[in-house]
């Protein structure tokens, strides 16, 4: 038991590093050829931290474990929009762009729903299951997502460099790549196999396992993130990443791995999906309470409240 707890420890190291790596080096080479610091955040630094729960469920969802491939995706979502949006909400309270209300914030709500029918079958019946066709489906809605950014985009001029950039080498940008999705790959192998075991040896479910221990671990890319953004007053970063996360998680991440295999659905994950269209619904309309386009801290705090409240009735079902 200990040994495992120690190996899953080992695993999210190498997953936090693995993923710091990795935008390092991708960061590095989009800035060598010109592309511009709110296209790298939106895109590659959004892969970056979304990198654990790829790896993750790709891992689970090759071995079959539907239900860690779930639990991490919805549960991950949930730890971004109650706890991590809720810690940078009391740290600073959160101003938010009108774009973001209006256009970010029900992309992510959409991503919530479609997902939820598509793994309902709510459109063809039969078994409950995310399918390859829905998998593709869904990769379509991440494309459309991704126009969208460059769309909002492709107007601004990147700064020019200063005459003389010093930029890392070539052969460190690439090891810096290697040697992230290296770490990405083996912390997701150790993090899975390890909770699997775990769960195994004390009875609890994968479900758990994967909406508690796995989901808050791959999110601390964006825990960090976000905590950071709000001491240094950069509302914009704090929840455009826990909004742009969700969206890729529920898009892409999930997709990816029902493309890779199919996904059997536990109807159980209905009330995670609830909470979490629920929490995104309450995001919106704290845009229009007290101060206008603000996640004020009384809200934050409600935010980790009614996350520390389902989290503690998840365990009790299971004591």
């Amino acid at each position: 038991m200990l040994l495992s707890i120690g190996f899953i420890l080992a695993g999210f190291v190498l997953l936090i590093f693995g993923a710091d790596w990795l935008v390092d080096g991708a960061s590095s080479l989009a800035r060598k050829h010109r592309v511009s610091d709110l296209v790298i955040g939106l895109t590659i630094v959004s892969f970056g931290t979304s990198a654990p729960e790829l790896v993750v469920n790709l891992i689970a969802s090759l071995e079959g474990h539907s239900d860690i491939v779930y639990g991490n995706v919805v549960g991950s979502n949930n730890f971004n929009l109650f706890v991590i949006l809720g810690i940078a909400g009391l740290i600073l309270p959160i101003t938010v762009q009108r774009s973001t209300v209006w256009q970010e914030i029900p992309m992510s709500l959409a991503a919530a729903v479609v997902l939820l029918l598509l793994s309902n079958n709510f459109f063809l019946g039969g078994a409950l299951s995310l399918s390859r066709l829905d998998g593709v489906l869904l990769l379509v809605c991440f494309a459309a997502f991704l126009w969208y950014v460059f769309r909002q985009m492709r107007a601004e001029v990147p700064p020019l460099e200063p005459s003389s950039p010093v930029y890392p080498t070539t052969l460190r940008i690439v090891g810096l790549i290697v040697f992230g999705l290296a770490g990405l790959v083996f912390g997701g192998k150790l993090v899975v196999d390890h909770a699997i075991a775990i769960a195994t040896s004390l009875g609890v479910s994968e479900k758990i396992i994967g909406l508690t221990i796995i989901a808050a671990g791959t999110s601390l890319p964006e825990l960090v993130t976000s905590a950071v953004a709000a001491f240094k007053k950069n509302s914009d970063i704090a929840i455009g990443n826990v909004v742009g996360s969700n969206i890729f998680n529920a898009l892409f991440v999930i997709s990816l791995s029902a493309v890779v295999h199919p996904i059997g659905y536990n109807a159980s994950f209905n009330r995670e999906i609830y909470l979490l269209i629920g929490g995104t619904i309450f995001l919106f309309t704290a845009m229009f309470l007290g101060g206008r386009k603000r996640l004020d801290r009384w809200e934050a705090g409600l935010l980790l409240l009614v996350y520390g409240v389902y989290l503690g009735l998840q365990i009790a079902q299971e004591v």
